[in-house]
């Protein structure tokens, strides 16, 4: 399966139509359901299979971000091999009280690992976080880059961000339906 069928069948999957209020409060008329694809278990698989191929060589742990991060990490470890942490909003506060739960990030080569990036916010909160445990963060890796600024502003904070599909390639596939 090509890169292009994998985008046809996310943008399938994926894209809605209706009217949705927005977390800015703004109304549209499409939207972005990325859970649709994280449920479908087939696909995942494919997607983890192709982002495999872009997780950087000297990464020893992989960390997928709460909520849409997890399953996603849990796809790519099966591929890669690599250990995996799951990691929270915010640390909870009872139990260990950790903030990643899973492998130890400690001194370790870290990848974050999420569904979609937007502004590349929580992907920043959380290596912020995950630093200041002692994980070493160059990268992060997502399905979907929307291309609003989420690579750019990652930049800033010496995150390079890759990802297997972007939102104009989610285009051309709509396009080609």
């Amino acid at each position: 399966m090509t890169l292009f069928d994998l985008a046809q069948r996310v943008d399938a999957v994926a894209r809605l139509s209706g009217r949705f209020v927005l977390r800015s409060g703004r109304v549209a008329d499409e939207y972005f359901d990325k859970y649709r694809f994280e449920a479908d278990p087939v696909l995942l698989d494919a997607l983890a299979a192709e982002m495999a191929a872009l997780v950087p060589s000297d990464t020893e742990v992989l960390a997928g971000l709460e909520l849409g991060g997890i399953p996603v990490v849990t796809a790519l470890g099966r591929h890669t091999g690599l250990p995996c942490a799951f990691v929270r909003k915010t640390a909870k506060e009872y139990g260990t009280a950790r903030l990643a739960e899973g492998a130890d990030v400690a001194g370790a080569r870290v990848l974050i690992v999420e569904d979609v990036v937007t502004s590349g916010g929580q992907i920043a909160i959380s290596t912020g976080q995950l630093r200041e445990l002692g994980a070493k963060i160059e990268h992060a890796l997502c399905v979907i880059d929307r291309q609003e600024g989420g690579a750019e502003a990652l930049a800033r904070d010496g995150i390079a961000l890759r990802s297997l599909l972007t939102r104009a390639d989610l285009d051309r596939a709509a396009a080609a339906r």
